[in-house]
């Protein structure tokens, strides 16, 4: 594998080698150190559990046979069968001990397991030719003969089994020694092999560390660098790392990215400048339009006000002359004259009527807190007259808001008076007023049994001098509704037609909340009034 191959690897791939490796390695010495322990418990277990315990029941095994040729120099001295005991007691330790012996001992254990032999042998022979003979001669003959045969005995075979167990005891002391020896050595290799996985571990966590920082660590801090130099305004400064290639090609997107941030700053720093232009055209004309607009106001205000004397006298001469030569002259004069006094009446009503729409938002005595409710009253009084003494005007706990008494009166009156007005005949007119809070404004409605508007002139009814009858079927100038959406949007609201009644009109306006009313207040304080109005 070459160098460069390496160096192109990217920092996850490196990361996953080395853990891989150190993994590799470390699994071995577990492996390894498996093995060893195993091997020291198996050595342990020779220490502790076969060579100690065969070395202590080979001491005891010696004394088992001390304790036979006791009991027979006890039985040849006083003949006594109780002093057989030791003997006897001898005899059964010496089969136990035999047997405890040959468990513990392992296949190749063969020079204790023939010493063993051995040592059964040199008893087997010295009970054999010593002890069941003095025994024998005891019972037949008497103690004093005992003793003379035990006397003429060789101690040659008793000496040779001690001697046996000797033997025996040395090749015991050899397995221990050999197996605590390798014990240590077992311990000695686990500590190396500790030793080692801490160096392994160590070494790998120092080559991670240095590889972090290497590919990661100070090349994020240069990138960093490079990215403040370019938010601080350097946008020419190109961004590269030398890091990994995760954070080359992050370097090399964050690059692009400056590169296309760059060309759209420039454009639109230029149009940054073209909108300035625009801005600084549109200032001259809003300017212009909003001293256009005040000349053309002031114009209205003045020219209603300088209609009205000559009109005056105009329709009051017209009413004289129809007073007083009304049936002097023909028919026909009559009729002219009536159309003169109609002309001017009208003109009179049409100047009145424009002179209180360009008075809305310019002659004002400021908002104040309006209930209306109260409205409502005043407004019922002042058209009583025209309801005729089978309409019905009701409404529903209305709001207290925020703006001007008088001209939110003049708004139900030309709403409600709409609704006198464009009556079905023959049904007594029914007018509804109603209110709601939603999303933060009150929103209300006149709601009527009339004649109703077509869907299609829904827009054109709030256009000023906007008719949809013929002069002769209704009066009026067409400039209600003109003046009412002209109050509604004077006080921040918003008014439109609702096109989802079948019968009747119904008209929605909104109005803004009163500031500081609580947010969980749907309407106000119920507040029902339904009155009759009579002429």
């Amino acid at each position: 594998m070459s160098v460069f191959s390496v160096r192109s690897w990217t920092l996850r791939r490196r990361i996953v080698a080395l853990c891989i490796t150190v993994g590799v390695v470390l699994s071995a010495l577990g492996v390894f150190a498996a093995i060893t322990a195993a091997e020291n418990n198996r050595q342990l277990d020779d220490v502790l559990n076969r060579a100690s315990p065969m070395r202590a029941a080979g001491e005891a095994l010696n004394t088992a046979y001390v304790d036979q040729e006791t009991g027979i120099r006890g039985f040849a001295i006083i003949g006594d069968e109780a002093n057989l005991k030791p003997f006897t007691q001898g005899r059964a330790d010496e089969q136990r001990l035999v047997s405890r012996i040959e468990g513990l001992l392992h296949p190749e254990d063969t020079d204790i397991r023939a010493e063993l032999t051995e040592v059964r042998a040199r008893a087997a022979d010295w009970r054999r030719e010593v002890a069941e003979p003095v025994i024998a001669v005891i019972r037949a003959e008497g103690t004093q003969a005992g003793q003379d045969r035990l006397k003429a005995t060789s101690t040659e075979q008793f000496d040779a089994l001690r001697v046996a167990i000797a033997d025996m005891q040395d090749d015991i002391q050899v397995l221990r020694t050999r197996s605590a020896d390798a014990a240590k050595q077992s311990s000695r290799t686990m500590v190396a092999i500790q030793i080692s996985a801490a160096a392994i571990i160590i070494l790998a966590g120092s080559a991670l560390l240095l590889l972090l920082d290497r590919m990661v660590s100070r090349p994020v801090t240069e990138l960093a660098e490079q990215v403040r130099e370019v938010a601080g305004g350097d946008y020419d400064k190109r961004i590269s790392s030398t890091g990994s290639p995760e954070l080359a090609g992050l370097a090399g997107d964050v690059d692009g990215m400056r590169r296309k941030i760059a060309a759209e700053l420039a454009e639109v720093r230029e149009a940054r400048s073209q909108i300035e232009w625009v801005n600084d055209q549109l200032k001259v004309q809003a300017e212009e339009l909003t001293r256009s607009n005040r000349d053309l106001e002031q114009f209205a205000y003045v020219a209603s006000h300088d209609l009205q004397e000559p009109l005056r006298k105009v329709a009051s001469f017209c009413q004289l002359l129809q007073r007083r030569y009304s049936g002097q002259l023909d028919e026909r004069a009559d009729q002219y004259i009536g159309f003169a006094v109609d002309g001017a009446q009208r003109m009179q009503r049409l100047i009145n009527d424009l002179l209180a729409f360009s008075r809305i938002g310019r002659l004002t005595a400021g908002f104040a807190e309006v209930d209306l409710n109260g409205v409502l009253a005043e407004v019922r009084s002042q058209l009583e007259g025209r309801a005729g003494e089978d309409a019905e005007i009701s409404w529903a706990g209305l709001p207290i808001v925020e703006g001007e008494e008088p001209l939110l009166t003049t708004l139900f009156v030309n709403l409600i008076g709409n609704s006198l007005k464009f009556r079905r005949p023959d049904v007594a007119p029914v007018i509804r007023v109603s209110a709601e809070r939603a999303d933060g404004e009150w929103r209300i409605n006149v709601r009527d049994n009339g004649i109703g508007i077509e869907a299609e002139f829904a827009d054109k009814v709030f256009v000023i001098f906007q008719r949809l009858h013929a002069r002769d079927a209704y009066e009026g100038t067409g400039i209600g509704l003109a003046i009412v959406k002209k109050i509604v949007e004077y006080h921040g609201g918003r008014i439109w037609l609702d096109l989802d009644v079948e019968d009747g009109t119904s008209i929605w306006f909104t109005l803004p909340v009163l500031p500081g009313a609580p947010g969980d207040e749907t309407v106000a304080p119920a507040q029902e009034a339904r009155d009759e109005v009579t002429a």
